[in-house]
């Protein structure tokens, strides 16, 4: 029950200690959970910017709704998606898994096929969405593994997308942040640490069909 037990005791955090900071290797296991993302296809149309500099942080507070967890946390994540994915993006996941897996091309090359095509006809706003929800499963995945490893997060969707592009100059990468998580460690004056979560009981929202 360690899994359950560790989501129980995952909040969003109001309050983040300000004097606490996340070790080298706590930042590298949130960067490998990210990688380890399951996405559509597995084309990986999302990254992380790891943010930790306090002069930044504080930029972007004005621009977060002025959530002070922002310039609180050890490190902000910014989960970000391209301006556009092309069939460049396809060729180029396809000569990976020819790298790694050796794969044939007789194999591969109906499948890869089928998505150049697929996203060469999808409208560009089609493909912003389904990259976006990209996004929000590499968050619920981190989400799980900030919980395991007993480090605090807050996600979030309340701030403004074109200030954080400017600020940390996304544009120039191309890229575009759709979700915000500052990661660290809960204050011990944080007013929701103590609270009860709030959820509905487990038969209002599973349906089992036998």
């Amino acid at each position: 029950m360690n899994s359950i037990e560790n989501l129980q005791w995952r909040y969003a955090v109001k309050k983040f200690d300000e004097h606490k900071f996340l070790s080298e290797e706590q930042v590298t296991t949130l960067k490998e959970a990210f990688n380890l993302t399951a996405t559509s296809y597995g084309l990986q149309p999302v990254k992380m910017v790891v943010l930790k500099n306090k002069e930044l942080q504080q930029q972007l507070v004005a621009h977060s709704w002025n959530q002070q967890q922002i310039v609180q946390a050890s490190h902000v994540l910014v989960l970000c998606i391209p301006n556009e994915i092309t069939s460049k993006d396809v060729e180029s996941y396809f000569k990976l898994v020819k790298d790694i897996r050796n794969t044939p091309d007789k194999i591969l090359n109906p499948f890869k096929e089928f998505l150049v095509n697929d996203i060469a006809n999808k409208p560009k706003e089609v493909l912003n969405s389904w990259m976006k929800n990209q996004a929000y499963i590499a968050l619920g995945n981190l989400l799980t593994v900030c919980a395991n490893e007993k480090i605090d997060s807050c996600p979030m969707e309340g701030f403004n997308p074109v200030k954080y592009n400017e600020i940390l100059e996304l544009n120039k990468q191309g890229l575009n942040a759709v979700l915000v998580l500052p990661v660290g460690f809960r204050a011990e004056d944080d007013y929701m640490k103590d609270l009860k979560k709030v959820r509905k009981n487990t038969e209002e929202v599973i349906i089992e069909i036998s």
